[in-house]
């Protein structure tokens, strides 16, 4: 990489460090990870989002150290609907993997070597009994034994711990009012505590094998609700099961944004959450753009996207203050993710039946996948409704892709007439209308 590409992604990574920082993450780590090549650089990469002010909860798995430490001691593994039937024997197996792994994990946000990732970071890392559990009983003739569910997570007690600055750690072992432990599912928990912090993501580390791919193996990129449902029902017999379980329970419940990310490759948490194209899974309720009015709020997120075309040309210049008094003519697309990717105006003129479309811009990253025309027909769709009879246009570098939307070429004497004598022949604009 070379120095201006490290300045751009740089640059291109701000509006995502500023919407993360003072934001809750939840993320689980499954116990497959603590043995990967990667784990190092994954901790180092938590390290980094807690540096950049993001409150972090992370909770871990242990199922391939248990099944270790099981085999160790003779005990077979028997599991129904992906829950360890855990007696008296495998919970000691249970506590003394969960145990391994947590001080693995601690240790490692514990690094601070000058030449580590880690140095200069005083990391801290906190525990306790944040959850409780309850046993998970009989189920269709099992009876599972120390296998047992969250029944409550003491969310006001995490939120202190996050308050003053530390990394929440949390074990798949919880405690019931009686003093017993209880062996759980890591993603459910970590589904559990999101749910209670309201926690603005819940990010699920996962090795390659468990990540959702499409018909051509190809990484699926976002998915709704109700496909996550759909993929949930397939996986029923699978291994990914419990994690889609538990980002489906998640999503139901009110956590906003779900990302299913690979343990395996290497600064793939980083790539998914500080770039627009991603490394993993975004799971959303509604994953598709949202188009809505402009609001004052918005006048920075347009300008990043008007400002490199009125550099080359493309578009008007617009001063920050003109923006501020025009905001109620835009309309922009948020991303599933809440950055602005397109904007686009129309500024009615007075003659009551027409309207100049203008400023339309779609961020780069972003460029053909059709958003700039469904921005535009949801602008069309509001013009019909304002009463207005056409739209007109004027271009210097894009009328192809207006005549491409059904606009036809006119003459400076079809514009409403006060545009007519504010028309900049310098700039020499061709005009295109199209009639509604």
């Amino acid at each position: 990489m070379t120095n201006n590409d490290y300045v751009r992604f740089f640059r291109g990574s701000s509006p995502y460090i500023n919407a993360h920082r003072h934001k809750t993450f939840v993320v689980s780590l499954g116990g497959e990870a603590l043995h990967g090549e990667n784990f190092h650089r994954t901790i180092h990469d938590l390290s980094i989002l807690h540096s950049l002010g993001i409150r972090l909860v992370v909770v871990h798995g242990a199922r391939p150290q248990i099944n270790q430490r099981c085999q160790t001691a003779g005990v077979d593994a028997e599991f129904a609907s992906h829950l360890r039937v855990t007696d008296s024997v495998a919970m000691e197996c249970v506590r003394e993997a969960v145990g391994a792994a947590r001080f693995k994990i601690e240790a490692e946000f514990s690094m601070g070597l000058p030449n580590s990732p880690m140095h200069g970071a005083q990391v801290k890392v906190v525990g306790g009994n944040f959850v409780v559990a309850r046993p998970v009983g009989v189920v269709n003739g099992t009876d599972f034994l120390q296998a047992g569910e969250v029944r409550r997570v003491d969310a006001k007690a995490i939120n202190e711990q996050l308050g003053l600055g530390a990394i929440v750690l949390v074990s798949p072992v919880g405690y019931s009012p009686s003093g017993e432990s209880f062996n759980m599912s890591y993603a459910d928990v970590a589904a559990r505590i999101a749910i209670a912090l309201e926690a603005e993501k819940l990010i699920m580390l996962a090795p390659s094998e468990q990540q959702l791919l499409d018909d051509n193996d190809q990484l699926r990129r976002s998915l709704s609700l109700d496909e996550l449902a759909l993929e949930r029902a397939h996986a029923a017999d699978s291994e990914r099961a419990p994690l889609l379980g538990a980002a489906y329970q998640a999503l139901r419940n009110g956590v906003a944004r779900i990302h299913l990310v690979d343990s395996d490759a290497d600064g793939a948490l980083l790539t998914e959450l500080f770039t627009r194209d991603g490394a993993g899974t975004l799971i959303a309720r509604d994953n598709s753009e949202i188009i809505r009015p402009a609001s004052i709020e918005d006048v920075g997120g347009i300008l990043e996207l008007i400002t490199p075309l009125e550099e080359q040309g493309v578009l008007v210049r617009r001063s920050r203050e003109a923006l501020e008094r025009e905001i109620s003519q835009f309309s922009v697309v948020v991303h599933p993710e809440g950055m602005l990717i397109g904007c686009a105006a129309l500024y009615p003129a007075g003659d009551g039946s027409t309207a100049e479309l203008a400023a339309v811009a779609v961020h780069p990253d972003f460029h053909r996948r059709g958003i700039a025309s469904r921005l535009l027909q949801a602008l069309e769709v509001d013009a019909r409704q304002a009463g207005l009879e056409q739209l007109f246009v004027l271009t210097t570098q894009t009328a192809h892709w207006f005549r491409e939307q059904g606009f036809v070429e006119a003459a400076i004497g079809e514009l409403p007439a006060e545009k007519q004598s504010l028309y900049n022949y310098q700039r020499n604009s061709k005009i295109y209308r199209k009639p509604l």
